[in-house]
Formats: C-alpha cells, structure tokens, sequence
C-alpha cells in the first residue's frame, strides 16, 4: 500500500508526474510540503508495511512532558536535516558539512573562479556521497546514481533511502536560482548544551552566578524544561544537537527547517522558525510539530466510523493513521501551579494516506474518557502497555500489586498537568478509581507491605489534589471563577474557605506548592484597588460591605501568615536532618 501513499495529493501528484521538469520549491512552506509526503511515505509508511510487528506509537508518548524511550529499533529508519530559507555560504556558516553542489552552482563557480574546478559536476557529488557512505551500499548507490544529478529534489525519494543510512544530517538549501536543492550532507550540528542551559537557568531564575548548590538542585528541571519546549525529553544527542541547533538559528532570526526521526521514538520531530509576520511574544520558539503512525483506540467507536468511511486509515483491521500533533510553547512562571508544563497540545490532524488532505479538531491523544480507561485498566491488573518507573524499571504489565502501584505512580505523574485542569465531572470519576483501589480494605494488607510504593502513590494523589485548588486560587487572583467575574467579596470569601481547606491537606506538604500559594496570597494582598478603596481608609468611612471585605482581607493576612510558619518549620527540620 506505501507504494500508492499520496498518489492522489494534488501537490505531490504534480510532482510525480513530471520527473523531468523541475519542482520549483522556493519557499520554506513549500518545501515541507514536499518533505513532509516524502518522509511519511518512505519513513513511516514503508518500514510499517515491511518491518515486521512495527512498533506503534502509543498515544500518551505524543503527549507532554514527554517520556523517555524505552527502547531503541535499530531496524528502523532515522534522520537529521536541515534547510535554509537561502543559499549557503560554507566558509561562513556555523556548523560542518560536505557540501554538495547544483549544476547551476557550479556553472557560477566556473564564471567567477578561476581555481581548479571539476569539469563533471555530477561525478564530484557522487564521489563526496560515497565516501561517506558505508560500503556495503556502494554498489547499489552508483546503480541508482552513476552519471545522473543528486541534488534535485526530483531525486530527492531516490537519495533518501541512502541518506537514511548517514549518520549525521543532510541539508537543503537554495541553489544560485533560488530553487531547493540537497545542497550538502553527513553535517554535524553543534550542540552547545552546557552554555545554553545555563543561559536558560539564569534567565528564568532557577540558577544564580557561582551558586552551585542551586544549580545542582535545579539542573534537571531546567534541562528537561528546556528540551520540552523544542518538543523532546532529555534524549539522545542526535534529537538534544537538533533542539540546540534550532536555538541557535532563531536568535540568528534564520528562516528555517530542522528536522529528526529517531530510531527510538519513531516520530518525525519538526522544529521551523515562525513565518513571517509573526507577533513577536510568540516568536520566541520554533514551531514543534510530530507525525506519527498511531493506532485509535477502539472505543472512540464514533470517530471510528467517521475515519474508516472517508478512508483515512492506513490500516483498517489496527484502526491506524497518520497523526500530525502541533504544540504550543509555555513560559516559565513560578507564579503558574503548573509550572513545569513547557508545552501543551495546540492541534491534532489526521492525515489521509493516498489524497494527502487533513481533518482537524478531532480528539485522539487527549481523550479524557480513554484515559480514565487506561487508569481502570491499571487498579484491575490488566495494563499491558510497557511503562517506564522513574527511568529506572520498565514495567511489562500490571499483574502484581508492586507493579501496579509503579504503573499509577507513573500514570499520575504523566497526567498531572491535565488532571489539575479537569472538570469537576471528570476529575470526580478519577477519584472514584484512585479511592476504590487505595482505600479497599482488602488491599490494606497488600500496601503495608508495600508501604513505600503505596505512600509515593499517596503522595503524587494529594500533590494533584492541592495543585487544584491552588489553580482555583491562580484564577481568583485575577477575580475569575469557573469562568465568570466575580467581585472583590466574593473573592476574598473564596480565598479564605479555600486556604482554610488547604492548611489542613498540607500534611503532604509540597515547598514549591506552598510557595505558589505565598505568591498568590501576596498577590491579592498587595492589590492597589483594595488597598486604596477598603484597607488604608478609616473603618468610620466604610459600608457594611466594606467592613466585611476588609474583615475577610485580614482573614486572608492571618492564613498566609499561618502557611509562612508552616513553611519555616518545615524547612528548617528538613534542613536539620539533611546529612549535607
């Protein structure tokens, strides 16, 4: 069937047609068009229908913060490339790579140089490809290629296969026409980690100059914060060169393309510099997108059906498609409950295998009802996806009760961020779940002797339960609740029942969480409006109205004050038993 993908897609269609003309790619959309058939096809279609059990990405690993991958498919197809919105000028650019020439290049070489230049173009690219490439393809490159043009994207489907088998990037770039050409290959990207994540830490407050205490503590949050925001975990080097690469050619304000398969995730990770025009805040990160084969759960039996009927499955009997998700970046705040969420899901497409056409604004990876599914299928024992515990244990199933807790101390921790955003409704039957399994009496003995697991489990469940109400809290600063104004009492009224709540729960105590709720408090405390119209006047002055609302603002100083002293001596006995 990947013979026929996107025979129908009326852009590539063209394309295929007319092998012998030019393509004309001139602009950076209009490139990835192009690659974007190219790479699903030959990259993800192809091995799925020859590699046999094709390893699918399960739906949650499209989901942030992403999870580290468990294992890596060496018969599988990876990648790196790069494009330029522009010609390339080598002595000049910032990374190393062999360059690779059009025609057209070097009839403007032979004009303006008089140095010694190759009268066969063509022999001296196929000569600069082989010597990079391993030699058990030689003979079947110079079949392919002997005597004929590399470097036209008309070829580019025939290269690939010998490009997949480089282990660094390949590039693409304008010639001296202006079209896109595979302008040079086997580059390496420079990484920069070490001073761009201490750039990055001191930026967004987490390290301070010669404090290396600090920066040990915070070195992974950043680390991990900052690969997320270029849509990885901490990963391979192949993926982490790529995401710095990217860094680097935005603040050079490029107009670019990286892009990376691993062998491990099996997605196409997408990282372009914004298109023009673009508001400046929202300029500060590349575009992130990731294609993937993904197999729909059976029980969204309505989108099923809508899919199968307009024939967007690759493979009916696996209900699998082709799944394009785009993210969008988050700034760091430490005012945010969420504060290590760098990226959310922007847009899901389902693309379809022969006509290339997209559907949009349909629900796969973020199915509330199918993870609420997943997380029964877990408290019952019939969980069979691998789970990764702590990046330490991989988890086959959830047979016994140890691995059962592992999986839902892990479940918890992947879904944080989307747990503490959602409805009451759906948060209810979540709790319903976690209380029926954590709290059944003939678990008791179980769990006691587990009692480690079972407390982390505990622990992850009240830091999800207390991160809600302090997002409540996040909107009421701002006088929004469930959606809707409210006024300055109600408010206040709110805040007060909630923190009263709150300083009971704080058994479990989380220091980052208490410190949102000392940053809110004194957020609201410090608003100018209240102050000037209800607190710094004369009690004689004010109405009924005012008096209860700087009643309950002083209620609101006393409970902050309360959290303060929790606070203190929670870190000063932490800080009394720490060996260090």
């Amino acid at each position: 069937m990947w013979e026929k993908a996107f025979s129908q897609a009326p852009g590539y269609q063209r394309i295929e047609k007319n092998k012998s003309q030019t393509i004309g790619l001139k602009t950076l959309e209009e490139l990835k068009d192009f690659i974007d058939f190219e790479h699903i096809k030959y990259c993800l279609l192809k091995p799925y229908f020859e590699v046999k059990d094709y390893p699918l990405v399960e739906a949650r690993e499209l989901l942030p913060s992403f999870e580290v991958d468990l294992y890596e498919y060496k018969s599988l197809p990876g990648f790196s490339m790069v494009a330029f919105e522009r010609q390339l000028n080598s002595f000049q650019e910032i990374f190393q790579f062999d360059a690779l020439h059009s025609l057209s290049d070097w009839e403007e070489m032979q004009v303006q140089d008089t140095c010694s230049v190759e009268e066969n173009a063509i022999a001296t690219n196929i000569r600069t490809f082989q010597s990079r490439l391993p030699k058990r393809y030689h003979a079947a490159f110079l079949s392919e290629f002997e005597s004929k043009n590399i470097c036209s994207m008309q070829s580019y489907d025939r290269i690939l296969p010998f490009l997949l088998e480089l282990e660094r990037a390949h590039v693409i770039a304008h010639d001296s026409t202006g079209e896109f050409t595979l302008q040079g290959m086997y580059a390496s990207l420079p990484s920069n980690l070490d001073s761009e994540l201490k750039q990055f830490g001191l930026k967004i407050g987490k390290f301070k100059p010669g404090n290396n205490l600090m920066y040990e503590c915070n070195r992974l949050f950043v680390y991990q914060f900052m690969m997320e925001l270029h849509g990885f975990p901490i990963v391979s080097e192949r993926r982490t060169s790529s995401a710095m690469f990217a860094i680097r050619l935005l603040r050079q304000h490029e107009r670019f393309i990286v892009r990376v398969l691993g062998q491990s995730d099996r997605t196409i990770t997408t990282m372009m510099s914004p298109p023009p025009g673009t508001p400046r805040r929202l300029a500060k990160y590349p575009k992130v997108e990731k294609t993937a084969l993904v197999q729909v759960h059976e029980n969204q039996k309505d989108l099923v059906e809508l899919l199968k009927d307009q024939g967007f499955f690759v493979d009916d009997k696996k209900r699998v498609v082709i799944l394009r998700v785009t993210y969008q970046q988050h700034d760091y705040s430490p005012k945010n409950v969420r504060e290590d969420r760098a990226l959310s899901v922007l847009r899901q497409e389902v693309i379809h295998p022969i006509t290339g056409r997209t559907i949009e604004n349909l629900n796969i990876i973020q199915n509330v009802r199918n993870m609420i599914l997943r997380l029964n299928d877990i408290v019952r024992g019939e969980y069979r996806i691998p789970v990764n515990y702590k990046r330490s244990e991989i988890i086959e199933s959830t047979d016994t009760h140890e691995d059962r807790l592992k999986a839902l101390y892990t479940w918890l921790s992947k879904h944080m961020h989307r747990i503490v955003d959602y409805s009451d409704d759906y948060y209810s039957q979540i709790v319903r779940v976690l209380d029926g399994y954590l709290l059944a009496p003939d678990n008791y003995g179980i769990f006691n002797d587990h009692y480690e697991l079972h407390q982390e489990v505990w622990s992850r469940y009240g830091q999800i339960q207390q991160a809600r109400k302090i997002r409540i809290l996040e909107d009421l600063r701002n006088r929004k609740y469930k959606g809707e104004s409210i006024s300055y009492h109600r408010m206040l009224e709110l805040m007060t029942e909630i923190l009263n709540e709150l300083k009971f729960e704080i058994v479990n105590y989380f220091d980052r969480l208490v410190v949102k709720v000392l940053i809110i408090g004194n957020d609201v405390v410090s608003d100018s409006y209240l102050l000037r119209k209800y607190i710094q006047v004369d009690d004689k002055t004010l109405s009924p109205y005012g008096h209860d609302i700087k009643k309950m603002y002083q209620q609101l100083v006393m409970l902050l004050d309360e959290f303060r002293s929790i606070r203190k001596s929670r870190t000063a006995s932490s800080s009394s038993s720490s060996p260090f």
